[in-house]
C-alpha cells in the first residue's frame, strides 16, 4: 500500500497489529532492486501490513522514524517498533526475525 502522509503512515501503524514499513527514494537504485524482493517475502505473511513510503514526497517521515539513510525497513508490532534494517538488508536475517515475529505474536 502506498503511503501518501505522515497521516497516513500514523493510521497505517494504529491500525495494523503487525506493520511493516518500507522507506524509500526514487533516485535509489538499492531502493528499487530491494523492494520486489520484500514484496515477495512479505507475501508469505498474510497477517503483516506492507506499506511503502516516497520520503522525497513525504519529507517528514525522515525526521518522524529518525531515518538516515534508505531504504529503510521498520517493523512495527502493535504500535511500537521492533526492528528497523537500513541501506543493505540481507534477506536471510530478514526473514529469520520476522519468523521469530509472527511465530511469537501468533502464538
Amino acid at each position: 500500500m502506498k503511503l501518501a502522509s505522515l497521516d497516513e503512515v500514523n493510521t497505517f501503524i494504529e491500525q495494523n497489529p503487525l506493520a511493516f514499513i518500507y522507506i524509500s527514494r526514487k533516485d535509489c537504485g538499492v531502493c528499487h532492486a530491494l523492494l520486489p524482493q520484500v514484496e515477495k517475502l512479505l507475501e508469505n505473511y498474510p497477517c503483516i501490513a506492507f506499506g511503502v513510503i516516497d520520503a522525497e514526497k513525504v519529507k517528514k517521515v525522515a525526521g518522524r522514524f529518525s531515518v538516515f539513510s534508505v531504504p529503510a525497513l521498520l517493523f512495527f508490532v502493535e504500535g511500537k517498533e521492533y526492528f528497523r534494517e537500513a541501506r543493505f538488508v540481507h534477506m536471510d536475517i530478514l526473514k529469520e526475525k520476522i519468523n521469530k515475529i509472527v511465530r511469537l505474536y501468533e502464538g
